[in-house]
């Protein structure tokens, strides 16, 4: 019923701390703002499998540690899945529960390591905890060796 929609609507704007915002049109919206729509967007249907693809890569650092800590908060309180698409390594281990990394093409699964910190997580405060850089040179040291080849086959390709 429209009336239940509304207020479902409502509720969600409010999770994401766009309540003074909810007349506006998106073109009068910031793009962190535009972001917390869509993550309000997407959990409004209870979603038991959410895939994200870079989702927060456009953003500038301080609205995408917002947006990750928002994402986190949103998570915990749903239980969804949550596969989270990341070139960065930081945002990979501070989100997960498990980090996969792929081979540099043809992208196939290379390693999994299990991330065994604490929830919830902080983002700003995360990634100074020791347990965590521990856990990001692990990773970092499997990944970079993808990362050199990736670049040696762009050199070869001209690319």
């Amino acid at each position: 019923p429209k009336a239940q929609a509304y207020e479902k609507a409502r509720d969600w704007i409010g999770r994401v701390g766009l309540s003074r915002f909810e007349k506006h049109y998106p073109h009068q919206l910031s793009g962190g703002m535009r972001k917390r729509v869509a993550l309000a967007q997407t959990f409004i249907n209870q979603p038991k499998i959410l895939l994200m693809d870079e989702p927060f890569s456009a953003l500038d650092m301080q609205t995408r540690t917002a947006m990750q800590d928002e994402l986190l908060g949103l998570w915990s309180g749903l239980k969804s899945s949550v596969v989270f698409v990341t070139h960065d390594l930081e945002e990979a281990v501070a989100l997960a529960d498990k980090v996969y990394v792929l081979t540099a093409g043809p992208g196939t699964v290379k390693s999994v390591y299990r991330i065994d910190l604490p929830r919830p997580r902080v983002m700003a405060d995360i990634r100074y905890d020791p347990k965590f850089i521990e856990i990001a040179k692990v990773i970092w040291n499997d990944l970079r060796e993808e990362v050199q080849l990736g670049q040696s086959r762009g050199l070869q390709t001209g690319h």
